[in-house]
């Protein structure tokens, strides 16, 4: 968008996809934790308080993810407004 406007985009809309791609890697390690706490329940036996809190890590890891996501794509179609021609 900025070649075809042939001049930088504001600093929010870097900012906004920084923290988008920053969510999707949290999103990932807790996923990863998950798996691997899962994976260990199996072979312990019944479930712990631990992961009680892996589960709730996840889910706050989507809540932001959720409004990261809302937030990059308003801003992305701002940018794309910005782009157009008049």
């Amino acid at each position: 968008m900025e070649r075809l406007r042939s001049s930088p985009l504001h600093a929010n809309i870097s900012t906004a996809l920084d923290k988008h791609l920053e969510s999707v890697h949290v999103v990932q390690a807790r996923r990863k934790d998950e798996i691997v706490n899962a994976s260990s329940r199996q072979r312990h036996g019944p479930p712990r308080c631990q992961d009680e809190r892996v589960v709730l890590a996840l889910a706050v890891a989507l809540r932001a993810l959720c409004l990261a996501t809302r937030k990059v794509r308003t801003v992305l179609w701002c940018a794309f407004q910005m782009t157009l021609p008049k």
